[in-house]
């Protein structure tokens, strides 16, 4: 049986990608800063699925957790076979709206972080002539919309050009890029979801059933439903002013 890691395993997407490796028979490694819900998603995956969990109790805006994370990946003799990449969190205001301090917070766990982890479990997983980096990025990604569409869009060029690299060594790397999601992320960081159609959200479970297709099927970005695939198609072609006043919608 082959491992996964997952980073933000607590909620959201990470808890779904959590259930929906756990059924497809993978023992999981959960990485997150809360050891009481850790323990509580262990104790319900093992029950549902006879799948081996494993908790690590890391922050990822630390060095020290992402050391502890990065060594974790690189034990030869307990592999992890799968790394997902889907911590993170958003900020309700504009670059200047908000302080230095958070802006690298923000750079830090959208972009370094991954960047850390997936720097440890490509040395590994190519040493082995195999494994499976997945990233979690965003349709903003592709879209002017200030410095979160600016991280995400760096996931989806590493990812690209990672998996073209490393492919042909057995190791597949692939962005995942949703839309908007029900989730507890715009809660989180206070946003006003007031402007958004319903039509817009897509459920968890769809989002990640999606992209576990296309990570395992060797692709480089995976943009779920065709929705979300023809609105990326147009907004990726949009002068930068229009693009970025369609994308400002629902902040």
């Amino acid at each position: 049986m082959t491992t996964a890691l997952i980073t933000g395993a607590t909620s959201g997407l990470g808890a779904e990608f959590a259930r929906q490796l756990a059924a497809r028979g993978h023992h999981l490694v959960l990485v997150a800063r809360d050891t009481a819900r850790l323990q509580e998603r262990a104790i319900e995956l093992t029950a549902a699925y006879g799948v081996g969990v494993e908790i690590l109790t890391a922050d990822l805006l630390t060095d020290d957790g992402v050391a502890l994370v990065a060594a974790r990946l690189e034990e030869d003799d307990r592999a992890v076979d799968v790394l997902v990449n889907n911590a993170g969190f958003g900020l309700a205001g504009w670059f200047t709206d908000n302080t230095l301090a958070q802006e690298r917070e923000h750079l830090r766990i959208l972009v370094q972080t991954p960047m850390d982890l997936s720097h440890a479990a490509l040395t590994a997983m190519v040493l082995r002539g195999g494994g499976r980096v997945i990233n979690v990025s965003s349709v903003a990604g592709f879209t002017p919309r200030g410095t979160y569409s600016a991280a995400k869009a760096w996931v989806i060029n590493f990812s690209r050009w990672a998996n073209a690299h490393y492919g042909p060594k057995g190791v597949s790397v692939t962005a995942i890029c949703p839309g908007f999601v029900r989730t507890e992320f715009h809660g989180r960081m206070g946003a006003d979801t007031t402007g958004i159609r319903g039509w817009m959200w897509l459920a968890p479970e769809r989002v990640v059933r999606e992209g576990l297709r296309d990570a395992f099927a060797g692709k480089a970005v995976s943009i779920p439903t065709k929705r979300y695939k023809a609105l990326t198609a147009v907004t990726a072609n949009m002068p930068d002013a229009l693009a970025t006043k369609f994308s400002a919608r629902g902040r």
